[in-house]
């Protein structure tokens, strides 16, 4: 068995303890923005929050705006509008759609559940119906991302 010598290894402890904190996954951060109204926003930040996520909440009569900063056109908006990076997303996104995008980082503005389909993360006491999460290229065009309850 080769042992390594104690100098070696005194002189990798410092490179390793470099190495350490580059090597950890990023906090998983989002700021929500929600209407006051909504209880079923409520419902997808604490999916989000059992997923990992930590989620800061703001209160808007109008997200409009939000919404429009970020590209997403009315027809595929939702009832709430997180950001994280540089991605938003809109309505009920499952956790792991977001991560997938995060890992993928693909060329996109936004990740849109649009509606309020029966059965997301929050609308689970509505029933369940397939959906699928819609990507929103950089261009503006979309293409499916995500497949959800048989859909």
């Amino acid at each position: 068995m080769i042992r390594p010598s104690r100098r070696r290894l005194m002189l990798g402890l410092p490179l390793a303890a470099l190495a350490g904190p580059a090597l950890a996954a990023p906090p998983k951060r989002m700021t929500a923005y929600k209407t006051p109204w909504c209880g079923c926003c409520g419902g997808w930040i604490a999916h989000m929050r059992q997923a990992g996520w930590t989620v800061e909440v703001v209160e808007r009569e109008d997200l409009a705006p939000i919404r429009a900063q970020h590209g997403i056109p009315d027809r595929l908006a939702s009832c709430h509008t997180a950001v994280v990076g540089a991605y938003a997303i809109e309505g009920h996104v499952p956790a792991g759609d977001v991560d997938r995008l995060l890992s993928e980082r693909p060329a996109a503005r936004a990740l849109s559940a649009p509606g309020m389909p029966a059965g997301s993360p929050g609308m689970e006491a509505a029933g369940r119906e397939p959906y699928t999460t819609v990507l929103i290229l950089n261009d503006g065009s979309t293409r499916v991302f995500g497949r959800h309850n048989g859909a």
